[in-house]
């Protein structure tokens, strides 16, 4: 390389590993719910409808060429179809803390765990760190932008324990690219990986 030229830039893509809920009726129930979280009066921001998901694996900002490795080893994924049960609302760390508000999984956990076990391994196998966080599953609704209302929503939490959102089945993972702009996420798919 001449001395005036400039090194290339890698591209990095902010990535992540999920399984998107696309079935309309249970995207209406959760808007329905984050409609109820704001009568709290709860400073929060809500996830839209069509970025919701549950995460298997966030992977960060990482080259094109890795994802593109990441890409190619979970075609080689196996995994079944099975139905998930979305149900209870709570919060990350905790309801005295509350970051995070989220939409429990109760049947089909266990199966979503495997999977997630298998794509860590997968990444795992490419260099990635062990993820810090580990999983739990999950559905992300909305975040919490500052403390005010915070009790009001705490005891909403607390009464939604058991809220039934509903069924659905889980046929497909996704690996989508995650671009940041200042009116929220936009999450684009880059690939599909279909159960057996």
């Amino acid at each position: 390389m001449k001395c005036w030229e400039k090194p290339k830039m890698v591209e990095k893509i902010r990535s992540f590993i999920a399984v998107d809920i696309e079935d309309k009726s249970l995207q209406d129930k959760i808007v329905i719910l984050q409609q109820d979280l704001m009568g709290t009066g709860a400073n929060l921001k809500f996830v839209e409808p069509e970025n919701l998901h549950l995460t298997l694996r966030f992977l960060g900002e990482i080259p094109s060429s890795i994802l593109e490795q990441v890409c190619r080893e979970l075609k080689t994924l196996k995994f079944n179809v099975f139905n998930l049960n979305l149900q209870g609302v709570g919060a990350f760390p905790n309801l005295r803390r509350i970051n995070v508000v989220w939409v429990g999984v109760k049947e089909g956990a266990e199966n979503l765990k495997q999977i997630a076990q298998k794509v860590e391994l997968t990444v795992r196998k490419l260099g990635f760190p062990p993820d810090p966080k580990g999983f739990s599953p999950h559905l992300t609704i909305a975040r919490l932008k500052t403390g005010k209302n915070k009790d009001k929503l705490a005891s909403f939490l607390e009464n939604f324990q058991d809220y039934e959102v509903g069924w659905m089945i889980v046929n497909t993972i996704k690996v989508k690219k995650s671009t940041l702009t200042p009116k929220g996420p936009i999450y684009t798919t880059i690939e599909t990986i279909p159960a057996v």
